[in-house]
């Protein structure tokens, strides 16, 4: 007889349980979180259900809505077309499928971003965690675990702000340009509003991680959950945005697929 497929043995492997689907989605709702801007600047909308039937005159049989958003609220992808520095670049449609599914390094600075809100991930961070785990995912995901989701039920704590700004963590702008430039990693996925930093504004150039990652034609994933749940290496990332023509980036289902002993 020949040997199963890969296919095959991957249904198998789901129905056995010997492979786990975590989700790293947040549920979108109104109450989901969204990214405030200075009120000189545009703003993003919350998410928001407009009715359309619900088993009525409207329509007996049927319930379904309407619905708006901004297309960078709850969990969503950054497209290379969000920032500036890539508006000459791929738009949330043109991202390739087979870019969708890759795998994912998980490094957990969860006890430091516990310590200090504005903690930044250096490259010297990322050396050491390559050190005990092997090199970071050639064509895959780095995920950045700070234990931020346990934040996502309220705005106000999930944005962490006062008079000087929002207090979250990320990557240092020499980190963001070294993983946008010389990693082979296709994007960075964060637990945060955004795969900057709280501070990014004031650093150069401001909004690192958007602008580097961006010019460089890789991608964003905000707002994950439940990264506790996966090892740091091994698990295998799928993305499932929208493909809005001319999008910029879509809020997106977002899965992880981990083999379980």
């Amino acid at each position: 007889m020949s040997e199963p497929s890969v296919l095959a043995a991957l249904v198998s492997g789901l129905r056995g349980g010997s492979i786990e689907v975590v989700d790293l989605t947040s549920p979108l709702s109104s109450a989901t979180p969204v990214l405030r801007l200075p009120p000189e600047f545009g703003q993003t909308q919350v998410f928001t259900l407009e009715e359309i039937s619900r088993y009525d005159d409207r329509g007996p049989a049927w319930y379904w809505n309407n619905f708006r958003s901004g297309e960078h609220t709850g969990t969503h992808f950054d497209a290379p077309n969000h920032w500036v520095t890539g508006k000459d670049l791929a738009d949330v449609a043109s991202v390739p499928a087979g870019r969708l599914i890759a795998p994912a390094a998980v490094l957990d600075f969860t006890a430091e971003a516990a310590k200090d809100p504005d903690f930044l991930v250096e490259v010297d961070h990322v050396r050491a965690w390559e050190t005990a785990h092997g090199l970071l995912p050639d064509g895959g995901w780095l995920l950045l675990r700070t234990g931020w989701d346990a934040r996502s039920h309220a705005q106000e704590a999930f944005l962490n702000a006062d008079e000087n700004g929002p207090h979250t963590p990320g990557l240092s702008p020499e980190c963001a340009r070294w993983v946008a430039e010389e990693s082979p990693v296709i994007g960075l996925g964060v637990e945060t509003v955004g795969t900057d930093a709280g501070r990014a504004h004031s650093f150069d150039p401001a909004f690192p991680c958007h602008s580097y990652l961006m010019g460089s034609d890789k991608y964003g994933l905000t707002q994950l959950q439940n990264l506790a749940a996966l090892p740091p290496t091994g698990s295998v990332v799928v993305a499932g945005p929208l493909p809005i023509v001319s999008g910029s980036g879509s809020p997106a289902r977002v899965l992880a697929l981990v083999e379980r002993s």
